[in-house]
């Protein structure tokens, strides 16, 4: 049979079942889907592709779904490190936003973010910023998939005037995208204390509709479920479900300051929690409980957040963090093992945006968003367990080859839809006009 790609792979992690490893597999793509996972062997005599790619020492698994990021923040990296949340950002990010956003940053802001996260692994990414028709457009433009965040706030920014004017162009992109083959799109009101009830029932009635999702930060810090109480005797989550926010459609980002009833109505509600461990750490906003939340049957999804406070995006450091402080948050060695920090980075994720169907898992008839790792390095030697390796040891400068539906936007390390040289040109550019 003919088909388009025929990888041939030392190991195939597909993610689903969970722990499994393929020793001497191939993945054969065609039309940019998957149609079959078999023996390398068997793979040869049954099938004749165009592109034929042979990974002897390399891992393939599903392509990292970052399901929390603001792409465009990726040219604002490094300038007021080391603050806490409220202080970095009411007196560096917003004043730097308010002189600086427009459609050229976000542009080359999102660009940076889609070169970065490309050559770490991640195939898909879920944002919040503004002009989110940019990001849209670059996503496209670029290959990757995308989840573009309708973002909604009350008071007025250079994208929009007041909440009424975030939902109108939130809507009007949503009917645009809705049949875009890469980009899909959620609604992304801010965070509780910058979305009052009004606008927030809008969006509820809204996504119900439309079948969306909501995308949100809620209770990242104690400092924001302390001022939430103090004004209105509620924490943000209860505010919330009082307001039927919290559904299967809703998305909680960072989520540090859980009781056990909220863990427990977010489990019963089958709602979703991305967790972004390295930018809760940079920040200190706090330890989110999640292998409380696993345990709960909480959907627990990774991200990294933006640059800005992480300082980057690599799915790759995300997840061996969010192993590694999950066990030390729960004292318990055995919390988030290796597959279910794996499991994070991937299905998850596309569980939570509602893709779960199309991407998360090197699953037959599902989209060819896959990676390949080199393991053969020294720092990954000897080699007894490829997940755990991954998990544990790897770096994303060790991801080699992606493709996202079947398309290779990375080969041999090398960028296939982005010019480097031309990129750092405007980042540099970015970097003395914010410097100044």
């Amino acid at each position: 049979m003919q088909v388009d790609t025929l990888i041939h792979a030392r190991w195939i992690i597909p993610v689903e079942p969970e722990s499994v490893t393929l020793e001497h597999h191939s993945l054969v793509i065609d039309g940019g889907r998957i149609i079959d996972l078999l023996p390398t062997e068997t793979a040869k005599q049954q099938y004749q592709a165009t592109n034929i790619e042979n990974l002897p020492d390399h891992a393939l698994l599903p392509g990292f779904v970052n399901c929390h990021t603001h792409a465009a923040m990726t040219l604002m990296r490094g300038v007021a490190d080391d603050l806490p949340l409220m202080d970095w950002l009411q007196n560096h990010i917003w004043p730097l936003e308010g002189k600086w956003v427009g459609e050229s940053f976000v542009k080359d802001g999102t660009d940076l973010a889609i070169a970065e996260m490309l050559r770490g692994g991640t195939t898909c990414f879920n944002d919040m910023y503004f002009f989110p028709e940019i990001t849209a457009q670059q996503a496209s433009h670029h290959g990757i998939r995308a989840c573009v965040g309708l973002i909604v706030i009350d008071f007025p920014t250079v994208w929009a005037q007041n909440s009424d004017d975030y939902i109108e162009k939130g809507l009007a992109l949503h009917d645009q995208l809705r049949h875009h083959p890469l980009i899909t799109t959620a609604f992304a009101p801010h965070a509780p204390y910058t979305v009052s009830d009004g606008p927030l029932q809008k969006i509820r009635t809204l996504a119900d509709e439309l079948e969306m999702p909501i995308h949100m930060h809620v209770h990242e810090t104690r400092f924001e479920v302390d001022s939430a109480q103090g004004q209105n005797g509620k924490r943000p989550i209860e505010r919330l479900n009082d307001i039927d926010m919290i559904d299967p459609s809703f998305i909680a980002v960072h989520m540090t300051q859980l009781n056990d009833d909220e863990i427990s109505l977010f489990a019963g509600a089958g709602a979703h929690i991305v967790h972004c461990p390295e930018s809760n750490l940079k920040l200190a906003s706090g330890f989110a409980p999640i292998a409380q939340c696993l345990a709960a049957g909480i959907n627990v999804a990774l991200g990294t957040d933006g640059a800005a406070s992480n300082n980057d995006l690599d799915m790759l450091g995300e997840l061996r963090t969010a192993a590694l402080i999950g066990k030390a948050v729960a004292n318990d060695a055995t919390a988030i093992p290796a597959s279910t920090a794996l499991k994070m980075a991937t299905i998850n994720g596309a569980k939570a945006l509602g893709l779960d169907n199309e991407i998360g898992s090197l699953t037959i008839g599902k989209a060819a968003d896959v990676i390949a790792i080199d393991l053969s390095d020294l720092e990954t030697q000897p080699l007894y367990c490829p997940i755990s390796q991954i998990v544990y040891a790897a770096n994303r400068q060790q991801v080699t080859d992606v493709w996202v539906a079947g398309k290779r936007l990375l080969k041999q390390r090398q960028l296939t839809t982005l010019d480097i040289e031309t990129l750092k040109t405007k980042v540099a550019d970015w970097q003395q006009r914010l410097s100044s």
